[in-house]
């Protein structure tokens, strides 16, 4: 793969039908029964295009969710659109904070955005160093928590990053994973910051694309300039007021404990085998590894019929990292034994140590 293939690169192509997928960060492989009621019932609605008020609705609930006014909300296709959208801003230098995730890089590479890297120290921890800001950097794009190392960055630092001139985006889509949202900056207007959130990673959602920015309406507002006419559909409209409403609130933070509990198990378990290496504290409902012939383990992974996302196309991680996603106690159990049998050679065929 060239370099821009590897920027290109997402889980979703580490899995495939039939395999025990662990490559993939979404909680549930569909949406909730009483989510698929509320989107079936809006099937009827698609004979009409999608209204203002629809849109309006969207907006007044993520607003009251993280107590902001709707003019700082713009819902969103998917999280993803906000990285697409982002050369709008028409920054001069865009600094990307890595190891993380790649798609801020292919959308301002592409349309000839000046890119700089701010690669995080392993030996630190990957820790957040503002000081490592080019002080020219005028768009700033960091994840939190990260993909793929599963850090959690102080909202004391990450607010340290902004400065007048500056626009600050934080990609929170797993930040509802994390139980109490300690860190969030969803909820706090920092001039200047600009925080993105996804519905897909909770939800199941991936199929529909629901997400959304907050942010100063003056810097969204520039942030969707000459987007398409009607660039949301109904059902994701209809998701978004869903999955903002309390019960849906509740059930989330039932299942962020869950995720946590289930992800330091986890996290033990591997790291108890020889080889593997975990980095932590981990904060996500996924895991980063490092494990001795890496490569040569995620194959043998698939081979059992296992799937982990490889390491390698996030920058500044190589071929014996591995991401691992948090799944229910059956499924990490066949995970750590799987893993076990394959660095082994136990049983059932050829270790990587064999």
């Amino acid at each position: 793969m060239s370099g821009e293939d590897l920027l290109r690169h997402h889980g979703d192509v580490d899995a495939a039908p039939g395999l025990l997928d662990f490559a993939v960060n979404v909680r549930i492989d569909r949406p909730p029964a009483w989510l698929r009621q509320r989107l079936a019932d809006a099937l009827d609605r698609l004979g009409h295009y999608p209204s203002a008020t629809d849109e309006l609705a969207a907006r007044n609930a993520v607003a009251a969710r993280h107590g902001r006014g709707a003019d700082e909300v713009v819902v969103l296709a998917g999280a993803a659109e906000g990285f697409a959208l982002l050369p709008n801003l028409r920054p001069r230098l865009a600094a990307l904070v890595h190891p993380s995730f790649t798609e801020p890089d292919v959308a301002l590479r592409d349309a000839g955005v000046p890119v700089t890297k701010v690669q995080l120290d392993p030996d630190d921890g990957y820790r957040l160093d503002p000081a490592a800001i080019p002080d020219e950097a005028d768009l700033v794009v960091l994840g939190n928590p990260t993909n793929p190392t599963s850090v959690l960055h102080p909202a004391e630092v990450v607010r340290r990053i902004a400065r007048p001139g500056r626009v600050v985006v934080v990609d929170e889509a797993f930040a509802d994973a994390v139980p109490g949202e300690p860190e969030s900056l969803a909820a706090e207007p920092v001039p200047g910051v600009l925080v993105l959130r996804s519905l897909t990673k909770m939800w199941g959602l991936p199929g529909l694309r629901a997400g959304y920015a907050l942010g100063d309406p003056e810097l969204l507002g520039a942030l969707v300039h000459g987007r398409a006419h009607w660039p949301l559909n109904t059902l994701t409209l209809e998701a978004v007021v869903a999955c903002c409403e309390p019960s849906a609130l509740a059930e989330s933070a039932e299942a962020a404990r869950e995720m946590a509990e289930a992800r330091e198990a986890l996290a033990w378990e591997l790291d108890s085998l020889p080889g593997v290496e975990v980095h932590g504290p981990a904060a996500a409902p996924f895991l980063l590894l490092r494990v001795e012939q890496g490569a040569r383990v995620r194959e043998l992974l698939r081979a059992r019929g296992v799937a982990v996302r490889r390491g390698d196309t996030f920058p500044g991680l190589g071929t014996d990292h591995l991401r691992v996603a948090v799944r229910s106690r059956d499924s990490n159990i066949r995970l750590v034994k799987t893993m076990d049998e394959v660095l082994g050679g136990r049983p059932g065929g050829t270790g990587v140590r064999e």
